[in-house]
Formats: C-alpha cells, structure tokens, sequence
C-alpha cells in the first residue's frame, strides 16, 4: 500500500513539473488578427502600409515593422479605408501629419531635394577626398628618394640575391 501511495505522488509531482514547464507556452501569443476582414480591403491596407515608411525604423516600411507608430499607423490605415477614404486621401493625411519623409518616393520639390540630390552628393564628396588623399600619397612618394645604399638593397632584392644581415 505505502508503495502505491508513492507512485501516485511521484506520478503527481511529474504532472505538476510538466504543467509548471509548460505554462510560459500558455501566455505566447501573436498579434490577434480580426476574423471578419474584408480580403480587398486588407489588401488596399498592406499596399499602403508597404509604400510609407516606418518614421522609428527609417530602414522598413510600415508593413514590415513591428515599432509602436508602425502598429498605430496601419491601424489608421485600416481605419481610413473603412470610413471609405481613397488611397490618395490616406497618402496625402499620412504626409500632412508626417511629413514627406514617410513616403518611400517622396516628390520632387525644393523641400526634397536633399533627399533626391543627397547620396548623390556624398557619393561626389566621397570620391574628391579618395582621389585627393591619393594624389597627395603619391606625390609624398615621389618626393622622397632613396639614398644609394637603399638602391643597392633594392637590387639586390629584385635580382634575388637577398638581404644581407647588418
């Protein structure tokens, strides 16, 4: 008897373990997602949220981050499209509230010119520094010559005769 009341608190101690180890799973969840979308209008969603960029990530569009705005933004989107906004009347609400940067093609007028003109301009810049500190190593070369023995050492190292230890 004492036997069996010992698998049985074995048995139970194991149950407990096991539910102790798997009740993290218990609060993993996604993002809920609405079962009653309507398919155009989630499509007319994502197509807007990947043209406008996330203003905390810079580098994503607002479909793909998962930053707070982002998450505000779509559901803006979303919203918009329900009170039965044209996409055109979204992008142009998402720019007066955010300005041009938000979008990933922003128009071309003198407020975006730095954004069009920009890596153009760095990439020049870059290249005059590169090919002025070239030029300027090369001419540092130049300047300086070799002495006769560094000439001789020199020749001895291309013919293959080695270096002789001082």
């Amino acid at each position: 008897m004492l036997t069996a009341a010992w698998r049985d608190a074995r048995l139970l101690s194991a149950l407990a373990t096991l539910l102790l180890a798997l009740s993290p799973l218990a609060a993993w969840s996604g993002e809920a997602v609405p079962t009653e979308q309507d398919p155009v209008h989630e499509k007319r969603a994502v197509k807007l949220s990947e043209e406008l960029r996330c203003l905390v990530c810079q580098n994503q569009s607002i479909a793909e981050s998962n930053a707070e705005l982002a998450v505000d933004l779509r559901r803006q989107i979303r919203e918009q499209i329900k009170a039965g906004r044209s996409d055109g009347e979204i992008v142009d609400f998402m720019v007066q509230r955010y300005g041009d940067f938000v979008l990933y093609r922003p128009p071309w007028k003198a407020t975006t010119l730095l954004l069009w003109i920009g890596p153009l301009l760095l990439l020049a810049i870059a290249t005059a520094v590169l090919l002025r500190n070239l030029r300027k190593r090369r001419a540092r070369a130049d300047e300086r010559d070799l002495t006769d023995e560094e000439r001789r050492r020199a020749e001895r190292l291309l013919t293959g005769g080695g270096e002789e230890q001082p």
